[in-house]
């Protein structure tokens, strides 16, 4: 069974996934310090483009993430765990486009 691969930036500070928020959502803080909304995990589908993504609009802190990959019969699991609203699947990581897929 062939499954497809998703790449994800992590901090190596801390092990946070790199999420984005839709506009007007802020990061607001809610129990236990977590975040009130956990916003949508943002994904890859080529390791170029999330390091091409990080470079671009991070270049300052690049060296304070990692790029991991996933296959997506273990993305259920990671978003469950981690509690994200969805994914955010980057179409562009130059612009950036984005498709936000909410999971039900």
């Amino acid at each position: 069974m062939l499954s497809q691969i998703f790449y994800l930036i992590r901090s190596r500070a801390d092990g946070q996934y790199l999420v984005a928020r839709p506009r007007g959502q802020s990061a607001a803080k809610g129990r236990d310090d977590q975040p009130a909304d956990p916003g949508y995990l943002l994904m890859f589908q080529e390791h170029s483009d999330a390091l091409s993504y990080l470079n671009t609009h991070g270049a300052q802190v690049a060296d304070q993430f990692a790029v991991e990959s996933i296959p997506s019969t273990q993305l259920k699991s990671v978003l469950k765990r981690w509690g994200f609203t969805g994914v955010g699947v980057v179409q562009d990581p130059l612009l950036p486009r984005i498709e936000f897929l909410q999971q039900e």
